[in-house]
């Protein structure tokens, strides 16, 4: 059954064709002085691809939406430091998408055609609205709570996880940036494989991630436990995310 998922997964991520067969054009997405939006009209042809590239920090809202002119024509969303793995693939999730973000860094709104429609170098004008509001939650600064030497993060551990598409239990290694004493931290999980998931706490409860699927959690004692689909699993105490 995994295998079988994990297939279908593979076919969401790269209908779209491998990043390597790609002519990738990089775009940097600023907004002017006051505004929160903007509005872009472009175009691609064949296995052109456009990456716009748009600094956005934790707790704040990103929306997207997307206006085609060739149905065969989607966007996905990267998350920080990501190259494939989308946390939002257009061609199954649809033409708008409106999140809280997990982490701080660039996000990466790529534009594509279909494998189907770039093999026949169809092209598509497309319009794309960006927004971002609300309020970054800002990491709390070294003087305060102390950071690892080098890093910008607040802790590390080991915890008990299932990793995405893992065949069974293992230990993860975590790192946190803590935005509060309350419980309110951007919580990565890194496993052994090299996957990597981001995870919002907002005083003491998950509320985003870079995950496509639906997140849910359950609590027992200190401890939280945040499951995503396939099985993903991640078990993370209170004590690193709110410090001692």
């Amino acid at each position: 059954m995994k295998a079988l998922i994990a297939s279908m997964i593979c076919m969401m991520f790269f209908d779209a064709a491998p990043t390597a067969a790609r002519d990738i054009r990089q775009e940097e997405v600023r907004f002017n002085r006051g505004e929160y939006s903007t509005t872009i009209k472009d175009q691609i042809k064949g296995y052109q691809a456009v990456d716009y590239r748009l600094l956005a920090k934790a707790g704040q809202s990103l929306d997207v939406t997307f206006k085609p002119g060739n149905l065969s024509a989607y966007f996905n969303i990267l998350p920080p430091g990501s190259n494939d793995v989308a946390m939002f693939v257009g061609s199954t999730s649809g033409y708008h998408f409106e999140r809280v973000l997990p982490g701080d860094g660039v996000y990466t709104i790529r534009v594509y055609l279909m494998r189907s429609a770039a093999r026949r170098n169809e092209s598509s004008d497309f319009t794309l609205t960006i927004s971002v509001r609300g309020k970054a939650l800002t990491p709390l600064p070294s003087s305060v709570d102390a950071t690892l030497p080098g890093t910008p993060y607040h802790a590390s551990a080991r915890i008990p996880c299932v990793p995405f598409m893992a065949a069974k239990g293992q230990e993860c290694e975590v790192f946190i940036i803590r935005r509060g004493f309350d419980g309110t931290a951007t919580v990565e999980v890194r496993s052994a494989a090299g996957a990597k998931r981001l995870i919002l706490f907002v005083e003491g409860k998950p509320v985003a991630s870079d995950s496509q699927g639906a997140m849910t959690s359950t609590r027992q004692s200190d401890l939280t436990t945040v499951n995503f689909a396939n099985e993903e699993r991640y078990e993370i105490p209170d004590a690193l995310i709110a410090g001692d």
